[in-house]
């Protein structure tokens, strides 16, 4: 289950390293100007060192979101097969689109899913959600908010370490 949140997040976690990385980095000149009591520079660094440390927790929110996705995912698909309606529901972001591809390859449709993104006309190098696009004012809208950082916890409908088991010992 661990290794299906660092491989279903791992563009979430890796931008977390370097928010904290960024963070560390803004927090040295911030700690010279409050040491030379220099406000301007106080409320520069500061400013700079807040976007970033904040950023390390929505960005890890959206791992955990991300997370809840691919567990979705994975009931639906392993439930009722590879359709793309299924696929449809994770296709607005580039992390949703990992997180039901971790799911698919996991269950043996990643083939199916690559395919279908493709004929979606997303690329690997299409990162901007299709919402930040579509609606410009979505930093206000409650759906980015609740879909982004805020998504509700999924509990798998089944335990598939039981079910690989079970497979291996037929």
């Amino acid at each position: 289950m661990w290794y299906s949140y660092l491989i279903c997040g791992r563009l979430l976690h890796g931008a977390t390293l370097l928010f904290v990385l960024e963070s560390y980095l803004y927090w040295l000149p911030l700690e010279r100007a409050i040491r030379a009591e220099n406000n301007l520079l106080i409320a520069i660094w500061t400013g700079y060192f807040l976007f970033s440390f904040v950023h390390i927790f929505l960005v890890s929110a959206d791992a955990w979101s991300r997370f809840q996705n691919y567990k979705r995912a994975k009931d639906q698909l392993y439930e009722y097969g590879f359709k793309e309606r299924i696929i449809n529901q994770y296709i607005g972001s580039k992390c949703q689109r990992i997180a039901v591809e971790t799911a698919a390859k996991e269950l043996g449709y990643e083939e199916q899913t690559r395919a279908h993104f493709k004929k979606k006309g997303y690329k690997w190098y299409h990162y901007i959600p299709d919402f930040m696009i579509q609606d410009p004012w979505f930093p206000f809208k409650k759906y980015f908010w609740r879909r982004t950082f805020l998504e509700k916890h999924y509990e798998p409908k089944f335990n598939y370490q039981e079910l690989s088991t079970q497979m291996e010992v037929q």
